[in-house]
């Protein structure tokens, strides 16, 4: 059948689509996929903060992109695991003497967090396809996308290097590689989620243009905290990785001192910021009240803002009260699992309040006002 050259593609599917009770998806369609998908990434997050905590991430010591999504499904397939495992120096400085039952209890936790990232794989590919297929993504947008989708698969490499950190020499993974991880990571799902912002606010056309700052004080504020937040993350991965949470179980002093014993004891004195566990610790406390403070300002600054300036500002506010009581607990009872991974989930959730205010901010003043 012959069709008028001044008919979009869009308006031929729709007439094939329409009389079976389909519509073709549209550009909210999009947005709320990747909105689905930042949920996913945020999700694969915390799995792999509670994988750190468990001391389960070095349980599975191959890496195997395709066959290693199916897990162990025989007694010999388990024994072959552990085996394996029982030749690495977590298990013979750390867990020597520890038995299948428990072995398998930390092998499911890392087996999930890896699960997840091939599932992330699969959920962003087959609807990416799709939805350039049914020009639902236009032209100039397919780049960012099909660019967000390789930093994906990137992350699975630098997940396994971080991993190879710890087969060796180590009785778990480099404390770098490790925030190195966690920040592909949040990068991933920043971009994802403005992406999706992006989507879901233009009701007529989808901007593509890159996260820039706003010219006001407030949009420039709301940057800069949303950098601190990220970087606040990372110092809590370095905590993570040395272990700092463990030591200095005592608040608002360390152990009677504003500072750690010893905060630049080891040479050159620059190491210490990154190996020095209760320096590390020290340094993610002033970050946390730099976070607090940024957190007030951004809030009281949105007095007088309408629609969701003021609704983002009020949730930075909440959240990071909660994160700041959460870190608190997680520090005086020496980081249970229970707590700190509630505690890296609130800190997703901050990165995401942070987040969208900042996009807030670059929107047009009217429709801001109007919002």
């Amino acid at each position: 059948m012959d069709v008028p050259a001044n008919r979009s593609y869009q308006a031929v599917m729709a007439t094939f689509v329409q009389p079976f009770g389909f519509r073709a998806p549209g550009r909210r369609s999009v947005g709320l996929w990747l909105l689905a998908m930042a949920l996913l990434i945020a999700a694969m997050v915390i799995v792999g903060g509670v994988t750190r905590l468990t001391g389960s991430g070095l349980s599975i010591t191959q890496w195997h992109p395709i066959t290693g999504i199916i897990p162990p499904l025989s007694d010999q397939a388990w024994q072959s695991e552990f085996a394996r495992y029982r030749h690495i120096p977590q298990y013979k400085l750390e867990n020597r003497g520890m038995g299948l039952v428990d072995f398998r209890a930390i092998y499911w936790w890392e087996w999930t967090h890896r699960l997840l990232g091939r599932l992330i794989g699969f959920a962003f590919l087959l609807p990416l396809v799709y939805f350039i297929a049914v020009r639902a993504i236009p032209r100039e947008g397919i780049s960012r996308l099909v660019l967000l989708f390789a930093l994906g698969g990137l992350q699975g490499f630098v997940g396994w290097w971080m991993v190879e950190s710890g087969l060796e020499a180590r009785v778990s993974v480099s404390q770098y590689r490790l925030a190195i991880h966690l920040g592909v990571a949040l990068i991933l799902f920043g971009a994802i989620l403005w992406t999706a912002l992006q989507y879901l606010r233009e009701p007529h056309h989808c901007r593509t243009t890159p996260i820039r700052s706003s010219g006001s004080l407030s949009g420039k504020v709301a940057f800069s905290f949303l950098a601190l937040v990220y970087l606040q993350m990372l110092l809590g991965a370095l905590v993570a990785g040395l272990h700092a949470g463990l030591i200095y179980n005592t608040w608002p002093s360390m152990n009677g001192h504003f500072a750690p014993e010893g905060a630049f004891s080891r040479q050159p004195w620059w190491i210490n910021i990154f190996e020095n566990p209760g320096l590390v610790q020290f340094d993610h406390r002033m970050g946390a009240y730099l976070v607090a403070g940024g957190a007030f300002w951004l809030w009281s600054r949105s007095g007088k803002q309408a629609g969701h300036v003021r609704t983002s500002a009020n949730a930075i506010l909440a959240v990071t009260a909660l994160q700041i009581m959460l870190g608190i607990a997680t520090l005086l009872n020496q980081a249970p699992v229970a707590l700190a991974g509630l505690h890296q989930a609130t800190a997703v959730a901050l990165l995401s309040a942070a987040l969208w205010h900042a996009f807030e901010l670059t929107q047009d003043p009217q429709a801001v006002a109007s919002a």
